[in-house]
Parts: structure tokens; sequence; C-alpha cells
């Protein structure tokens, strides 16, 4: 089945960007551990996925552009078009003169009503080149008025006009020392609307990236590419094919609906956070060698000590003991900060996938009461490795990752609009003091649940 990219504002369009460029990269690879027929089977699964073919043969990628200024269009248009091995579709994207002004309500109730017909349209004519549509995967960010009030929108109506469809948000969480002065507001907005719209919300936090760029990846001036390419790495070794069960002798053909349905049991439960291990310059892979026991023990450490990459993890925190609540350090009885998690993909790939022990996150422990580890914990597996790295391993969690964060946004929202800073910003372009409030209410009801788990 085929995912067709729904790419907003100047975030969303510079990481789809990057995200298509990850994909194809990966797939132009050659993997010599790999049989022929192993690499012909990962090519045609990933094409279908996320490009058709023009009579150019050139791939052409499953998206739609959208932003409201035109200059971050333009250049991703043409840099895709002059890297020679993919590109965007010749009418596939949309843009005006004029962005949102870092205005959520405009944004959502005037250039998102205003503009529907011919973004919808593109949409439309995008999903009707399928021959079978997996669903939608928007990229976008919290922060802005684009990405975010349009994004939250977009996603609105493709839930009206898809109804049957996968709908899975990629958004990006803003620099907690703060992008715009109205962000939180902006966060809450989103946040809440998407929570009803959307099947699954997978969240990088911009803080996190930056550090991965600085201490792993070495890079001394960091730019905006460079957290965008780190990003569109994980979410490449998420979504290229993979087997999804033991035996499978075919990749899924259904990425998004796999994803959803593995990974969101229950509809107040739908925050996604991704890791991936190892990430490192390209010039130090050729020194690195990794073993799947090494790797496997770091990322389940990284789960629930809720390290966000594999430098600094915490090792101290163990899961609580049989028949207690609190979890505890294994050689002190002070209480510890432990993630409990609603349930775990492990995506691996490379050489010997196939023989790895992953007992170790079917722990009971690991998970809330209602679910049972069967239930809760998947693995999907591919022995193709994934741009240049003979072994790496992926998690996606849907478990109290972003509990701190978004209780941090919301109660810095909230503050805001108890001394009713900036409101009049919104009302004018017609959300009201009730629409802060229910969007607030959402929010604390999410909160209450993932802190309760």
């Amino acid at each position: 089945m085929s995912i067709v990219t729904v790419q907003l504002g100047q975030c969303g369009n510079q990481i789809g960007h990057e995200v298509f460029n990850a994909i194809c990269s990966d797939v132009r690879g050659t993997h010599g551990l790999c049989s022929k027929k192993e690499n012909e089977s990962y090519h045609d699964a990933c094409k279908e996925r996320f490009f058709s073919e023009e009579e150019s043969e050139v791939p052409v990628a499953r998206a739609v552009l959208v932003d409201m200024e035109p200059k971050v269009i333009s250049q991703t248009l043409s840099i895709a078009a002059r890297s020679g091995y993919w590109k965007y579709g010749d009418r596939s994207y949309f843009c005006q003169k004029q962005g949102s002004g870092n205005n959520w309500a405009n944004g959502y109730s005037v250039l998102g009503p205003r503009h529907k017909e011919v973004i919808m349209n593109l949409v439309q004519k995008e999903a009707e080149k399928c021959d079978r549509l997996g669903g939608f995967f928007t990229i976008m960010s919290m922060a802005g008025g684009t990405g975010s009030g349009l994004g939250a929108f977009v996603t609105q109506c493709l839930r009206d006009t898809f109804p049957t469809s996968f709908i899975l948000n990629h958004v990006i969480w803003p620099y907690g020392t703060g992008e715009v002065i109205v962000q939180n507001y902006n966060s809450v907005l989103t946040l809440s609307h998407l929570y009803q719209s959307s099947d699954a919300l997978l969240v990088h936090e911009n803080d996190v990236i930056h550090k991965i760029c600085a201490q792993l990846m070495n890079i001394k001036q960091i730019s905006f590419r460079d957290v965008n390419q780190v990003i569109a790495h994980q979410l490449g070794s998420v979504f290229q094919p993979t087997y999804t069960g033991e035996g499978s002798v075919r990749y899924s053909r259904n990425p998004l609906g796999d994803l959803v349905e593995t990974l969101v049991p229950h509809p107040e439960f739908k925050m996604l956070g991704l890791r991936n291990i190892p990430q490192m310059p390209e010039n130090s892979l050729a020194y690195s060698t990794f073993s799947w026991p090494g790797l496997i023990k770091h990322l389940r450490q990284m789960l629930i000590a809720n390290a966000k990459m594999e430098e600094g993890i915490d090792w101290q925190v163990r899961p609580p003991r049989l028949g207690s609540s609190i979890p505890a350090s294994h050689s002190t009885n002070k209480p510890l900060r432990f993630n409990t998690s609603v349930a775990n993909l492990v995506i691996l790939r490379g050489k010997d996938v196939h023989s790895i022990d992953l007992g170790s996150f079917q722990d009971p422990s690991l998970y809330t009461s209602w679910l049972t580890p069967q239930d809760a914990f998947n693995a999907w597996k591919t022995p193709r490795a994934f741009n240049k790295y003979e072994k790496s391993a992926s998690l996606v969690s849907n478990s109290q990752f972003l509990l701190k964060p978004l209780d941090n946004v919301v109660g810095k929202a909230w503050n805001m609009f108890a001394s009713k800073a900036y409101i009049h910003q919104y009302t004018k372009f017609g959300i009201e003091e009730e629409d802060f409030l229910d969007s607030f209410t959402a929010l604390e009801q999410v909160i209450s649940s993932y802190t309760f788990l």
C-alpha cells in the first residue's frame, strides 16, 4: 500500500525533502549481504510506498507540499529535481504570498478554510494515483502558524474526506528555550486538535535532536539541515520495508496500518516516540563494530530510563519489583523515574537479524497492567542493512516519554492564558477563550492517562 505524505509549513517541507532523500539514498545503496532477489523485493516495496513513476522514469514522491509562503517550496522542488534520483510532482504543491505570522488561529480558522478546496484537490489527485492507499503521513511543526494551525485543519479535513484511511502526524516539538513567544499556545491548540483527528502522533523534540547532532554526530556548527537529516534518518529506519511477522516471506504491505495497530491499542494513548541506534558520523562507520546483544541492551535501557540517545543513559533505573508500584535502583531503595509503556515496537535491520534474543523487551513490568507483553510488544526485522549501517535498531514507543515536556508546555500556556497574554491575537481570527479551555481540558486528560499507567 502507498503512503501519501503531506508536508506542511517551512519545517514540514524541509524535513519531508530530507525524508525522501534518505529513503532514495537507502534504496540506491548496494547491500552485498542480501541476495539480488531480496534487494529487488525491498526496492519494489519501498517504491510502492513512497514513489510513483512518470514518463521520465525518475521516481516521483507521493507527496503534497503546502506553505503560505513560496520560498521554501520553490527551493525544495528545485533541490529534489536537481538530484536526478527523484523529484516532486510538477503540480503537487500549493503556496501563497504571505505566511501565517506564527498565529495558529490564522492558519486554522482563516487560511485553512480559505484554501481548503485547492489543497484537498491536490491530496485527492495524489491519493488517486495509488493502486492501494494505505494512509497519510503529515509532517508539521507545533510552534509556528502554517505548520501547526493549517496542519491541524488539513488533518481534520483528511479525517473527514478519508474516514477509513490511517493518519499519522509527525510533529516537531519546539525548543524549550522558545522559538516564538506564543509557541506554547500554538502547541496546546495543535496537539488537542490532532488528538481528535489523527490515529497517532509521532513526536521528535528539537532539543533532543540538537543534542544528538552535537554529541553523537560531532557537528560543530549545527544547522537546521543537520537536525532535519537526523530526523529523516530515524524516520527512514521505521518506514523502510520490513518483515512484520516471524517467518514472513514478503514485506509488509500496510506500513501505517501495521504501525498503528501495533502501537495504539487505545485511543487515549496516541503519543509515539522514536529512538534509533547507532547514530554517528558517516566517516566513523568503517571503524566501528556493533553486536546485537549490545545494541538491544542499550535500547532497552534507553526505554526504561527515558534516555533519548545512547550517551548518558542512567543505568541505575530498573523495572519495579513484582508487587511494588515504586521503581527503585538495584543498589538502593531510592525511587527512580521509570518509563512505563503502553506498547513498544523494535525494528531491526542488518546482518544475522533473525537470531536475536528480544526476551528482555517482553518483561511484564515494562508495560501497563491492562496489556500482556504478547500484545504490547512486537518486532519487525529485515536482513537488509539501512543507510550504510551494518546493524541498526529502532524503537517506536508508546510510553510516558513525553509526560514532562507536555506538562511543561501546558503549564506555561496556562500561565499565559490566566494573564490574558496575547489572547487578542487569537480571538481576532475567531478562536475564543472557550476553545483554549477545551484544549487545556483535553490535554490535561492525556497527561492524567499517561501518568497513571
